[in-house]
């Protein structure tokens, strides 16, 4: 019996109906962790090039890690991968709450889907055994509608991860939702999952961890209670949830208005993680085992702007892409979006995104009251952006189902400098952390393979001069010591941009909270994260064992995307990034250049040790113990 994974994978065949357990070796599970690494393995041995990504041969992999399951917080966590429809490179998505868990209890360490059912079928796993259901009752109801009919159909304390109506639309960028509001977005997982005729994933289980020393978890475990009040940025985030940088990235110049022209929002404190404690919040919701509670209930019973409290509350990703992005200052109308997005199962950062592109195309003149079916879509108008929103995921005129294809493919249709008021990477609409001050995030929103991504990397600020000396001290456990000038792209930023990416990348197959660990501010540091996996597994590991595991997982990555035709040519940035930012504030008049940014690129390249088109080397994949990677490098 393994300590911390169940030895079990589970293999579906959609398209034959049939399940299959493999049973890996345990060198297959220390090599991989779980997460993103693991599934890249099935990925690239069974998904033939070119394979359409809303085809039948995607192969959608659902990991949780070597330690989900464990009673320790930040390890509730799932990773699902595919070949993505937004950028037709490596699609990849987290999620947290208790679905991963409840997988693990379940008896399966992740799952990986082939194919595509005749019909709409829903995966049951309970207690080690899973099954195939038909699913055509599900179909077109809301995911709160569909937890209450599996809740009743399946087992009451069964955890569902779903696709949602707005997949079924063809919203490309339709995530997958567990507990009606916990989302694997970004890159178009549910509608993958949706092209498949799969609608959900049901899982139950009560087979518990079993672990190799667990007197050594229980004692990291106790840490966190206490270090929360210690830690300002810890104690912020579990009093405000991610709301809390708000309004700091509102005063440091990075808090993206109006669609990304402008770095600080007038009407800021408004939608602020302090004013949502005052006045709507609820309660504070977790993950399995997590003492952090960062997560936010709310409810709103008056006014326009009814919300209800199963759909949890908005994230500050959500408050910056519905609000600043697009100019709006009612938090009650903000929660709402957040609300319908975890009613239909799309993601909020490109969908409010695009709604934002559009609100500038709007005053710009590219697009008028002919294109929007009547209505004036304005910066600042909340009635037009929820009005809007419905339109998108439910694809019930013609401009909701363009902007329900994402803004690049919408500027393409719009024309007349579009695409002038992008801000999307390899087809993503980049999230609400401003690269025009944050420099090195520049950098891993190009290169990053599935798009501008703010979880990918550490910010600036942890490494730039001033640092308090508790975070310098952390990144010196992975050989970062010399905080850089603000504002700065040098060549130890580039670094720090790296390594910190290599730090992310291993959480992401461990499948861990990059809130809970991580280089810097958070709960545990990197020293503390192998020491927890040492306890919950019994292995002898490493950080710069883990390290590698992080190298292995973005190796994985770029040698997908090169067989799929991706390169240097693909690792570029919008050109709004390039123009000075307007406004007032410490940003106003910052912009990127191209010789900075390109320079970077040359410089993060050498570092991971690719070519100078950004893919890795047979030797490179060697050294990292996957070789057999190398056979799915283009030639």
């Amino acid at each position: 019996m393994p300590n911390g994974y169940n030895g079990k994978i589970l293999h579906v065949d959609l398209t034959r109906g049939t399940l299959e357990i493999e049973e890996p070796k345990e060198s297959f599970y220390r090599k991989y962790l779980g997460g993103s690494a693991m599934g890249m393995y099935y990925i690239l041995r069974d998904m033939p090039k070119g394979a359409d990504p809303l085809g039948p041969e995607n192969v959608l992999t659902l990991f949780a890690g070597v330690t989900t399951g464990a009673p320790i917080s930040g390890q509730s966590r799932l990773n699902v991968n595919a070949k993505s429809p937004i950028s037709g490179g490596i699609g990849d998505s987290q999620s947290g709450g208790f679905f991963p868990a409840e997988l693990k209890f379940a008896g399966f360490d992740g799952i990986v889907i082939k194919g595509k059912s005749p019909k709409p079928v829903y995966l049951a796993i309970m207690e080690g055994k899973a099954e195939l259901r038909d699913a055509s009752h599900l179909m077109g109801k809301l995911t709160g509608e569909v937890d209450d009919i599996l809740h009743k159909e399946v087992a009451p304390k069964a955890e569902i991860l779903q696709h949602g109506p707005a997949a079924e639309k063809g919203v490309l960028f339709s995530s997958l939702v567990s507990m009606s509001n916990r989302h694997n977005g970004r890159t178009g997982m549910g509608l993958v999952m949706a092209s498949k005729n799969l609608k959900a994933v049901v899982a139950r289980g009560t087979k518990k961890v079993q672990m190799a020393d667990a007197k050594a978890v229980t004692a990291l475990n106790k840490i966190g209670p206490k270090a929360i009040p210690e830690n300002g940025d810890m104690d912020g985030l579990a009093k405000f949830g991610t709301a809390v940088v708000v309004l700091f990235n509102n005063t440091i110049g990075t808090l993206p208005t109006r669609n990304y022209n402008e770095g600080q929002f007038e009407g800021c404190e408004s939608i602020s993680g302090e004013k949502m404690a005052e006045t709507i919040l609820k309660e504070r919701d977790t993950c399995f085992s997590c003492v952090v509670r960062c997560k936010r209930v709310v409810e709103v019973k008056k006014g326009p702007y009814k919300v209800d409290p199963r759909y949890g509350g908005p994230e500050y990703e959500t408050l910056g892409t519905f609000g600043s992005y697009c100019g709006i200052s009612d938090l009650a109308a903000v929660s709402l979006a957040n609300q319908i997005c975890n009613e239909y199962a799309v993601d909020t950062i490109a969908c409010g995104a695009t709604i934002a592109f559009a609100m500038e195309c709007f005053e710009k003149g590219i697009i008028t009251t002919r294109e929007t079916g009547g209505y004036e879509l304005k910066f600042g108008d909340a009635e037009a952006m929820l009005t809007t929103l419905y339109h998108i995921v439910k694809g019930d005129t013609e401009f909701g189902r363009i902007l329900g294809q994402g803004s690049e493919r919408a500027a393409k249709i719009f024309g007349k400098g579009a695409d002038e008021c992008l801000i999307t990477v390899k087809g993503a609409e980049a999230p609400a952390h401003m690269p025009q001050a944050k420099r090195s995030l520049a950098l891993i929103y190009a290169v990053n393979p599935f798009g501008a991504d703010h979880q990918s990397s550490e910010h600036d600020p942890y490494y730039e001069e001033g640092v308090a000396d508790f975070n310098l001290n952390r990144l010196k456990q992975i050989g970062l010591g010399s905080p850089q000038p603000a504002y700065s792209l040098t060549e130890e930023k580039i670094r720090f941009a790296y390594e910190t990416e290599v730090f992310y990348s291993m959480l992401d197959s461990a499948e861990l909270c990059q809130f809970v660990y991580g280089p810097t501010w958070t709960l545990y540091d990197g020293e503390q994260t192998a020491e927890m996996i040492r306890a919950v597994t019994g292995w002898d590991i490493t950080l710069d064992e883990l390290m590698m595991v992080g190298r292995r997982r973005l190796n994985l990555f770029r040698t997908f995307n090169a067989r799929e035709g991706f390169g240097r040519k693909d690792d570029k940035l919008p050109k709004k990034f390039f123009k000075a930012m307007t406004g007032t504030g410490p940003t106003a008049g910052f912009a990127l250049t191209h010789e900075e940014v390109d320079a970077a690129i040359d410089a993060y390249y050498k570092l991971a040790g690719w070519t100078a088109n950004g893919v890795p080397t047979r030797a490179g994949l060697k050294s990292l113990g996957i070789e057999w990677a190398a056979d799915y490098l283009p030639a």
